[in-house]
């Protein structure tokens, strides 16, 4: 049956869309826009005034934890949260157990996703093997398989050379190299971010030369080789000024940054503590500025979550024994609301950087990311004014570490489609035929 989502402000940055209109979605994908008269007789409608429909978000970094920690994530659930937060494309990282360096590990991630996921799942490869930074995956066999692109992530390349030789292969072959910058001598058993708050703790602290010095070094590797190299979770402004440069001398480098990034200072650990540990931490109010800044010019490409799931036990301990990591999915788009309701980005800018410039880092330009006729119905329905209280209670994800439970929220995912079905509904069980 058709689907006619009607009167929503459609925002598709990819086509330059911003306006009141219709959506007609027919056998899973986009028919047209703003021709209601294609819709025939027996179609379900839905009355989004008032709300914005978009691309569905697309999430360059994720953990799904799925193989060897499913006590804390599953494929299953963690697609289900994604598809809270409006996520209908999703790539998953490479730190499971074991990880995701061989062809067969990519295969089953895929076999699962495909039987148990409710969005689409990219995995993302290990660089190295077994992710210890000594030997290089067979990068070309692993993309064959489905892999997206590859990082060690949790983790960054260390070895220079082993580095250079990924993005010797990106080049040559056209793949995606991920890294986690961290220098590891520089932030040796750090905990939160260098600076006026740790001392206060008496916790260590990881400064931001620590990301800086990584950075520095792939971007010079990648203008030595021509690659394609992906910043992950950029924290500093100092990271976005060398991302900036790089940009400007025609290095083929991209970024993304995370809400909690963008939202949340150091100073959150006073108050939520381990719940507020997270790896790269939470930096300082003019690290948010430059990013925020970095967003507006280009600099930064794309907003991943790097929804990290933890169990109670991981979070719930002394903050040096605590696990690094932020439950994402489900307050992603309510933070970053915050920073359009305050004025600090235009809301078409937000969906572009979490809808079509992410899938164009992914090589997905042509299906993910738009809402033009014949791609995928892959769309997400927001209330931008929808206020509400984050309670991890009620998270679908089995990951219910944020700091930010409690927190009163102005933005609020109430559909989610993919292919055309419906994969997250906020009032379940409470739309009819015929009017969803």
């Amino acid at each position: 049956m058709d689907l006619l989502i009607q009167n929503g402000r459609i925002l598709d940055p990819s086509q330059g869309i911003d306006r009141i209109g219709d959506i007609l979605v027919r056998d899973g994908k986009v028919a047209s826009i703003n021709d209601p008269r294609e819709a025939g007789l027996h179609s379900m409608a839905f009355d989004a005034t008032g709300m914005i429909v978009s691309p569905g978000f697309v999430d360059l970094h994720c953990h799904l934890r799925q193989p060897g920690f499913e006590e804390k994530e599953t494929i299953a659930t963690g697609t289900a949260a994604a598809a809270a937060g409006g996520f209908t494309t999703v790539c998953c990282m490479p730190n499971t157990d074991p990880p995701l360096d061989a062809v067969s590990m990519v295969k089953r991630v895929l076999e699962i996703a495909s039987k148990e996921g409710v969005v689409r799942v990219f995995p993302v490869a290990a660089v190295t093997q077994g992710r210890r930074g000594a030997k290089l995956v067979d990068m070309c066999a692993l993309r064959d398989a489905g892999a997206i692109a590859f990082s060690d992530d949790g983790s960054p390349v260390q070895d220079s050379d082993i580095m250079q030789h990924a993005l010797e292969q990106s080049k040559a072959h056209d793949l995606l190299v991920v890294d986690h910058c961290e220098e590891p001598t520089l932030c040796a058993d750090g905990l939160m971010n260098e600076g006026a708050v740790a001392a206060k703790l008496g916790h260590k602290g990881i400064p931001a030369r620590a990301e800086e010095a990584m950075v520095a070094r792939d971007i010079e590797l990648a203008r030595r080789t021509g690659g394609r190299l992906h910043i992950a979770h950029v924290s500093t402004a100092g990271s976005a000024d060398l991302i900036r440069r790089a940009k400007e001398e025609g290095v083929c480098v991209t970024a993304e940054v995370t809400p909690h990034h963008l939202t949340l200072t150091e100073e959150m650990v006073l108050a939520r503590a381990t719940y507020a540990k997270v790896n790269p931490p939470l930096r300082t109010q003019e690290d948010i500025r430059a990013l925020i800044a970095g967003l507006r010019t280009g600099v930064i490409d794309a907003i991943a979550t790097d929804h990290a799931p933890h169990t109670l036990g991981d979070k719930a301990c002394d903050f040096a024994q605590a696990a690094f990591g932020i439950s994402g999915f489900e307050t992603a788009l309510g933070c970053l609301m915050s920073l359009v309701h305050r004025g600090d980005i235009d809301l078409a800018l937000l969906i572009s950087k979490m809808t079509c410039e992410p899938a164009t880092i992914m090589g997905n330009a042509g299906s993910r990311g738009s809402l033009i006729a014949g791609s995928p119905a892959d769309i997400t329905i927001f209330d931008p004014d929808f206020e509400w209280v984050v309670d991890p209670a009620e998270f679908v994800s089995k990951g219910k570490n944020t700091p930010l439970a409690g927190v009163k929220m102005k933005g609020k995912v109430i559909r989610t489609l993919v292919d055309g079905e419906i994969v997250h509904d906020v009032h379940r069980n409470t739309f009819q035929r015929n009017s969803w």
